[in-house]
């Protein structure tokens, strides 16, 4: 080998030590770096494991919340219903218990009738025993008079027979007229205590509203500015509004208020709601207009059919047509001489049902009449008609039976009652209309009204003065004994209360009384 080969030999040979040294620590290097990097990786793995766990753990502990949660409404939802459930059925048992004794209490009162009864047979009995001992005294007398008379005067037999037989009949009449006539009393007596009796007990049950409706509506404003927007530039907001409402918008002095006047009262109210939201909205221009009125409009007719739905589950009336719902549901918008319609019909169902529980008879053909007797005043503004004969026609129209029909078309004598159910209904609305506070009317028409009353009673002949009493409910007619008497007096009152009836228009029910005395008047000197 030669010098110079050594050298390089050592060279190469430190080099590759060099390099092997630098590779291994190189290699240890990377092998650090790596295995740090996978403790770096697996603790990075075991943080995500362990917020994953934890954020599982917390979204099922947020589901077992919600779950018993949900649980605790369920089960709050369940006290709730099982405890009206159970109000419910204490209040069904309170009815029962109620009914029970309006049962036994109208028992014992027919029994107590059937007592009076027998006691009036026994009366009558009496009475027909002396009727037949009068006969037999008056053949007695007819007798005695033909022999008298022919004895006295010389007459024939046969003049004097006709004679006495036509002063016995006389007699006779005179006798049966009075015993009639105290028999009629005895049972009108009766008969107008147990009226009397039933009516104040349904009366009793019943607690309505006074009056106080009117055909304006006012709007408060938030200031007296809103009223020139709700007039707008040259009128066109106001001339929009009263077109799309059909109402007159009266604008005045009256201090942060609008005046809304209509005779209809549903587009009365519509124009209300509408003007209403406009106010709030704060936009008001012909086409907003346009658009409230048409949504407070739509809004209105569901609440109308709300109502009606809501009148007949109060009342126990069921199975009626959609469109007789909406028609009942109108009419919390309809007054007749200022008593809301909706609430009359509703209270006049629940008289006609209680006097119908008391008679034994059809509650819910009583209630059912009653509810629909006055249906046809929400058709009165669109269709021309009484409000009886638009009652029954729509009545007609969807399907209502003819008792139903009956009960409209006679509640105000316009034809024969074919049903007590009809008397009852009629008798309803009497009480409804009458109770005090129920109706008002103008003060002119009222003393027309009571002027025509004694006008009317003044006219017949025998009648010396008529006095008009509680409020126009009542007529007192004075007659002269001389002209009129016991039996014509009872004639008397009848023909007045019936011109009464065909001339006169009023709410409820007038009474006439007619007196007749006889006064004997001398003077001591």
């Amino acid at each position: 080998m030669s010098p110079v080969a050594v050298p390089l030999l050592e060279g190469l040979a430190a080099g590759l030590v060099v390099a092997t040294v630098a590779f291994l620590i190189y290699s240890r290097t990377q092998r650090q770096s790596a295995l740090r990097t996978l403790a770096s990786a697996r603790a990075e793995a075991q943080a995500l494991v362990a917020d994953a766990s934890t954020k599982a753990l917390e979204a099922r502990n947020q589901i077992v919340l919600e779950g018993k949660m949900e649980t605790l409404k369920l089960r709050e939802d369940l006290d709730k219903e099982a405890q009206r459930r159970r109000e419910e059925w204490e209040r069904f048992e309170r009815r029962a218990e109620e009914r029970d004794l309006s049962l036994e209490r109208k028992l014992e009162e027919v029994r107590r009738q059937e007592s009076g009864f027998s006691a009036r047979e026994s009366v009558v009995q009496k009475a027909e025993a002396a009727l037949r001992q009068r006969e037999a005294d008056l053949e007695r007398r007819v007798g005695e008079e033909r022999m008298r008379l022919e004895r006295i005067a010389g007459l024939t037999g046969e003049e004097a027979r006709r004679e006495v037989l036509q002063r016995a009949e006389d007699e006779a009449r005179g006798q049966a007229q009075a015993l009639a006539r105290d028999i009629r009393e005895q049972a009108k007596r009766a008969a107008d205590k147990d009226a009397r009796k039933i009516v104040a007990l349904a009366v009793q049950r019943i607690a309505a509203e006074h009056t106080a409706e009117t055909t304006v509506a006012a709007v408060a404003l938030p200031s007296d500015e809103m009223k020139g927007r709700i007039i707008g530039r040259e009128g066109r907001n106001i001339r929009a509004f009263e077109q799309a409402t059909g109402v007159d918008v009266i604008i005045d002095d009256t201090p942060d208020t609008v005046i809304i006047s209509c005779f209809d009262p549903v587009r009365r109210e519509t124009a209300r709601r509408a003007l209403e939201a406009l106010i709030t909205d704060g936009r008001i221009h012909p086409g907003r207009i346009e658009e409230l009125v048409a949504k407070c409009g739509k809004e209105l007719q569901a609440e109308l059919v709300e109502l009606g739905e809501k009148a007949a589950f109060e009342t126990g009336v069921h199975g009626l047509h959609p469109e007789l719902v909406k028609l009942i549901g109108r009419m919390r918008y309809r007054t007749s001489y200022g008593q809301n319609i909706y609430d009359h019909s509703k209270e006049v169902a629940w008289l006609a049902g209680m006097m119908a529980a008391e008679l034994k008879l059809d509650v819910n053909l009583a209630k059912r009449g009653a509810l629909l007797h006055d249906v046809g005043k929400v058709l009165t503004h669109e269709h021309e008609g009484t409000h009886v004969e638009l009652g029954v026609e729509v009545a007609k129209k969807y399907g209502e039976q003819a008792l139903v029909i009956n009960c409209i078309a006679a509640h105000h004598d316009d034809v024969p009652h074919e049903t007590a159910e009809s008397v009852l209904v009629q008798a309803a609305d009497a009480i409804s209309g009458a109770r005090p506070g129920a109706r008002r009317e103008a003060f002119e028409s009222y003393v027309k009204r009571l002027t025509r009353l004694e006008e009317i009673a003044n006219s017949f002949p025998g009648v010396e003065k008529s006095n008009v009493i509680q409020a126009g409910r009542e007529v007192r007619v004075i007659v002269t004994p001389d002209r009129v008497d016991d039996g014509q007096a009872v004639g008397l009152s009848d023909q007045i209360a019936r011109r009464i009836e065909n001339e006169l228009q009023y709410p409820g029910q007038i009474r006439v009384v007619v007196i007749r005395e006889t006064r004997a008047v001398d003077i001591a000197r």
